[in-house]
């Protein structure tokens, strides 16, 4: 199946992300300690991170021309992250600093064992942005705007935007901030997990939920992702499942959902169908748990495209 929607050809930038970033510490051990207990951590290490800043050094890999727009604090943390985006060719021009604030960051747990993760973060709301803080100018440059709708108000200014100069509009959304239901119907294509699925539609079958979804908000496409399951889509009436890959090793999960949206995004701009788009997507998130941290799986375009002629799906 085809997606029902044509991008921008003469874009500045494939895919603009506008939303959240951190710094994370990520702490590893044999497995998840008991209430109460001692546990020897086997390593730790300190990675740039960060629901849409990863997402767009996923797509940067993949050969997309990719642009972030968000805002850190005037601290060591804020400067590490930058720095990391410009390492990976991602512009961040209107990244905004603000001062006396603190870069979001977190604290990742992460059990040798399976690979899982848990993960405790702080956000500063002097990093927060508010929707005079963004103009057109940061936002009408790409074929694709992604967000994560955590600054809601702003987020809804960028989708309008974005849809002015004819682009397509992805979301992120792990939480059911405030004034989501004000974002969503701005949104074209609406990845959640499963579980943010069901509640959002206040249903717990999948299915079901997404066709709510759908229903409620107008979004193009609805979809969720299913961990080792894979993903599961609703489009043009019809249900699309997407298995999982099963990847080369599982060392670290984090991420893995942001780097989903970066192989999504991939195949929207590449003009693969639908079902070879989820496929990729779902490619991108077992390849990135490869490696600890957000962002050190994930691979290069040749690399998924060696992957996805292997076929291991699990």
């Amino acid at each position: 199946m085809r997606f029902d929607r044509k991008l921008p050809v003469n874009s500045e930038y494939d895919v603009i992300g506008f939303g959240l970033n951190a710094v994370d510490h990520l702490v590893t051990i044999p497995r998840f300690p008991a209430f109460n207990t001692k546990t020897r951590l086997t390593e730790h290490q300190q990675m740039a991170g960060g629901q849409v800043s990863s997402a767009m050094v996923g797509t940067r890999r993949l050969g997309l021309r990719a642009a972030y727009v968000g805002k850190v604090g005037d601290d060591y943390e804020g400067k590490l992250l930058i720095d990391s985006l410009r390492d990976e060719g991602v512009e961040c021009e209107h990244v905004l600093v603000a001062q006396g604030a603190r870069t979001q960051s977190a604290v990742i747990i992460i059990e040798q064992f399976s690979g899982e993760r848990t993960i405790l973060w702080h956000h500063d709301d002097g990093t927060r942005i508010a929707p005079d803080e963004i103009g057109k100018e940061m936002i009408a440059r790409g074929r694709v705007l992604h967000l994560d709708g955590f600054d809601t108000q702003a987020a809804i200014a960028a989708a309008g935007w974005a849809h002015d100069a004819g682009m397509s509009v992805t979301i992120d959304l792990d939480t059911a901030y405030r004034g989501i239901d004000e974002l969503l119907p701005h949104v074209d294509f609406l990845i959640t997990s499963q579980g943010l699925a069901d509640e959002l539609a206040g249903v717990m079958d999948e299915r079901e939920a997404l066709r709510t979804l759908h229903d409620r908000y107008g979004c193009y496409l609805v979809a969720m992702t299913q961990g080792a399951r894979g993903a599961l889509a609703f489009v043009e009436g019809e249900f699309i499942a997407s298995p999982a890959f099963r990847p080369p090793v599982c060392r670290d999960t984090t991420g893995a959902g942001d780097a989903f949206r970066a192989g999504f995004i991939y195949g929207l701009v590449k003009g693969l169908t639908i079902e070879e788009t989820l496929r990729a997507a779902n490619a991108v998130a077992a390849l990135q748990c490869r490696e600890l941290g957000a962002r050190a799986g994930l691979p290069t375009e040749d690399e998924l495209l060696r992957f996805l002629a292997r076929g291991d799906a699990g």
